[in-house]
């Protein structure tokens, strides 16, 4: 493994689950990463006391590193405060995943590979992906399915992209990507943050690379999902194709895709 890299876990009422997701997660950066890595908890002061939880897991272990927000605001500004906290303090690389074990701890390892030059990979950003030969959903009922899979195509016919699943938040960027795409400019809140972050990845020019994974249902405690996050997805995906938009340094609006592995 060249480089370092950091896990960003976003939480909220997440004590179920967090100190187990610590340890799958750990066990397989320090394998994937024996030179180094970090775990850094973004918690937006859950009131079940996953702060607490994670502030106890950063005493016993010196890669798990918290981040407390004040309130609860979404998805979206928890990663991006997360992500600049990583970059801040030297992360090669920068990883996002949900903290239910919806995603496999044991993808990160392959997630890795994909951009890890010193492993052969190539990708700028690998996206888990569901939509993807190898790929699957488990748990889910057709409604859920169909809603998922169909978010994903609305989203990838508006923007003109070739991305599969372009709603999943299982992904790993190279640092480079992330200084790239104006972090400060990010509007999405909700689950269209994973929309706008792949969007904005590829039109600076970047490669994707979707690796194939497969999502299961959290076990424990309640899903983040709600129908205002769902509609601030379908006013916000025409808003980057077509509105006034900041793409980041270097980027060309006009640029055809690259071609995706």
């Amino acid at each position: 493994m060249t480089g370092v890299p950091w896990l960003v876990l976003p939480t909220y009422n997440e004590s179920e689950n967090l100190e187990k997701m610590i340890a799958a997660a750990g066990g397989v950066l320090a394998r994937a990463a024996p030179e180094g890595f970090a775990i850094l908890v973004a918690d937006d002061n859950s009131p079940d006391g996953t702060g607490q939880i994670a502030d106890r897991l950063a005493a016993e272990h010196d890669w798990v590193h918290v981040l407390h927000r004040t309130k609860k605001e979404g998805i979206g500004p928890a990663y991006v405060a997360g992500f600049k906290h990583a970059l801040a303090n030297g992360a090669d690389y920068v990883m996002e995943m949900d903290c239910d074990f919806s995603h496999d701890p044991a993808d990160l390892a392959r997630l890795l590979a994909a951009v890890d030059r010193g492993s052969g990979g190539q990708a700028d950003l690998a996206l888990g992906s569901r939509y993807v030969p190898g790929g699957g959903v488990r748990d889910w009922g057709l409604l859920r399915r169909l809603i998922s899979y169909g978010g994903s195509t609305y989203a990838r016919i508006i923007l003109g992209l070739k991305v599969k699943d372009l709603t999943g938040g299982f992904k790993c960027f190279r640092r480079e990507v992330l200084e790239s795409i104006d972090l400060d400019t990010v509007r999405s809140q909700g689950y269209a943050f994973q929309v706008e972050l792949t969007y904005r990845t590829v039109r600076a020019g970047f490669t994707v690379q979707e690796v194939p994974i497969v999502f299961r249902d959290r076990e424990h405690g309640a899903s983040k999902m709600s129908w205002r996050i769902t509609a601030e997805a379908m006013w916000l995906v025409p808003g980057l194709r077509f509105g006034p938009r900041r793409l980041g340094r270097g980027a060309d609006p006009e640029a055809k895709t690259p071609a995706l592995r």
